[in-house]
């Protein structure tokens, strides 16, 4: 391991401890407030984020629509992998942020239409930055992989804390999954769905107001891309360093 790669692994490792923190007393005021909020959102849309995201799940875990249309090839070395994806993180945050804005302009119909969009640019660069990282996308077990780093990004205290042990011990979680693209039952998306609506920050849900939508979900889209592209920087780079123990 060199002295970059030492690095690395120490960022890694303050980012892990910082899945496992226990909630703050600021987060649980803020979850009472979105409970609140969600409650005043209508039935179908939760109905429609539900389905937005079981396809998702069931795209990525059996399909191809997420495959990366460039040319993503594995760094030669984890510097130039981090450096490949300091470069990648912005450009899908400027094309989330102009979906975001136009969708945003719409009030709670149109803005209905923005969760899907964006679970597309999520999902699109997890597997982009996958394979800079060296990951198969084509291997069902590095696809469980990219579901976990959306995981670390976007749910409870306690569940990130949860997917924190399982990123750490990878290996044996694997150890009796396929390789085989398979949809099986690995994957509890209506846990998955309920975390990620829960996670949605209030400036998230104020997107769905008319009149000022737009600007919010510009924000929004910007900065969810960024925690994502957090997740998926440290989370790569500890498969990158436990592949060469």
């Amino acid at each position: 391991m060199d002295t970059y790669e030492q690095q690395a692994y120490e960022d890694v490792q303050v980012w892990l401890r910082k899945l496992k923190k226990p909630s703050s007393m600021t987060q649980t005021f803020t979850k009472n407030i979105q409970s609140r909020m969600n409650n005043l959102v209508p039935k179908k849309f939760h109905h429609l984020m539900g389905q937005a995201v079981k396809q998702m799940v069931e795209g990525v875990l059996n399909g191809s629509e997420y495959l990366p249309k460039g040319d993503y090839k594995k760094a030669k070395t984890l510097r130039e992998a981090d450096e490949k994806l300091q470069e990648l993180i912005p450009v899908f945050q400027k094309g989330a942020a102009a979906e975001g804005a136009g969708t945003g302009a719409g009030g709670i119909f149109l803005g209905a239409a923005d969760f899907p969009l964006l679970l597309g640019f999520k999902m699109r660069f997890l597997f982009s930055a996958a394979q800079i990282y060296g990951l198969d996308v084509y291997d069902f077990r590095d696809r469980l992989y990219m579901l976990h780093l959306f995981q670390a990004a976007f749910s409870s205290p306690e569940k990130r804390c949860e997917t924190a042990d399982r990123l750490e011990n990878w290996e044996e979680y694997i150890s009796d999954k396929p390789r085989k693209i398979s949809m099986a039952a690995e994957w509890d998306w209506t846990s998955f769905q309920q975390q990620y609506r829960d996670h949605i920050d209030l400036v998230k849900l104020l997107q769905l107001m008319p009149g000022f939508g737009a600007v919010i979900g510009a924000a929004a889209n910007y900065r969810l891309l960024g925690q994502l592209g957090e997740a998926a920087k440290e989370g790569y780079r500890l498969k990158w360093l436990h592949s060469k123990e």
